[in-house]
């Protein structure tokens, strides 16, 4: 008995097949395309909502947007991971209908439209409101880490600043002794090797200005530390390893399990998360009814207990 085996890929049909043909009815793109359909783009503020009288037409905002929900809904968040999604995967190839944007492109339409992209989300949750698919009874309030664009080299505490600038203070001392030593020995074929030292010495002077900078700023900010890619990334433990990322306290309703609200925080656990993310979560559900509250995990400390008692806010 043979395999199965697939077509010939230079064989010629007569009707060419549609790529509408290759995604599936419930497929999720489907959603996104329609749901977007009917978004007023010029209502939530996007940049080049409206079409430029003059110079290159841009990609529609409706077609970016497309694209970034598509890749947050599969993980895929790296602007030129996006980029080759457009050129070879058939459900983006659909959803953009054969564009193909660079990530230069996908990475500006981000960084324009950061405030903008958070009000998508609102009316994407009032539209489930409408849709009474929000039970407004029972949600969980959970954090989850999310690792943010900055390199653990490049998150400083006092302690790290202060060993980064012996070892600085070190390196310029030892050059020094060595021009001291050039100096006393008058041979010309000790020039290069001075001018050599000489730069070395003004590359560590900047680094430690550098550093001295930081520490400055670390002190005028009163945080026990500084990220210099992503300044309000902080380190935190995320699946045994410590990166420097984001916690994200949601909150889900329990009837269909959708997020009814997010805030995005640079606390390192979910102690004391609670009591102000309740109140907040009434508010976007817009509860007649008190909700009952699920924490997840360890958000209670005795103070924050103290808070949600003092507000009525009922937990399970």
């Amino acid at each position: 008995m043979g395999y199965i085996e697939g077509e010939d890929r230079n064989q010629i049909i007569l009707f060419p097949e549609s790529i509408d043909a290759y995604v599936t009815d419930n497929n999720s793109v489907r959603i996104i395309d329609e749901y977007i359909k009917q978004l007023d783009l010029k209502s939530l503020h996007f940049k080049r909502a409206a079409t430029p009288k003059i110079a290159r037409p841009p990609y529609h905002p409706k077609d970016m947007l497309k694209l970034y929900l598509y890749g947050y809904l599969n993980r895929i968040r790296s602007s030129r991971r996006l980029e080759q999604e457009a050129i070879r995967n058939l459900e983006v190839i659909w959803l953009l209908r054969k564009l193909k944007p660079d990530f230069k492109t996908i990475t500006d339409f981000r960084k324009d439209n950061k405030k903008t992209l958070k009000k998508v989300f609102r009316d994407f949750t009032k539209l489930c409101d409408e849709w009474e698919l929000f039970g407004k009874e029972l949600i969980a309030i959970d954090g989850s880490k999310f690792r943010a664009c900055n390199a653990k080299k490049n998150n400083y505490n006092s302690k790290k600043l202060a060993r980064h600038l012996q070892y600085l203070d070190e390196k310029i001392e030892g050059y020094l002794k060595e021009l001291d030593d050039h100096d006393q020995i008058e041979s010309p074929d000790r020039q290069p090797d001075a001018r050599e030292i000489t730069k070395r010495i003004q590359q560590l002077r900047e680094r430690k200005e550098k550093y001295q900078q930081y520490q400055r700023k670390l002190k005028q900010s009163g945080q026990n530390e500084i990220s210099t890619t992503d300044p309000d990334s902080r380190l935190m433990t995320n699946n045994n390893h410590i990166e420097v990322s984001y916690n994200v306290q949601t909150t889900v309703d329990a009837k269909h399990k959708l997020i009814a609200d997010f805030k995005v925080t640079c606390k390192p656990n979910d102690l004391g998360q609670l009591a102000p993310h309740g109140p907040k979560s009434q508010k976007a559900l817009k509860a007649i009814r008190p909700l009952k509250y699920w924490p997840i995990r360890v958000t209670i400390k005795p103070k924050t207990y103290r808070n949600v008692v003092k507000r009525g806010l009922p937990l399970m």
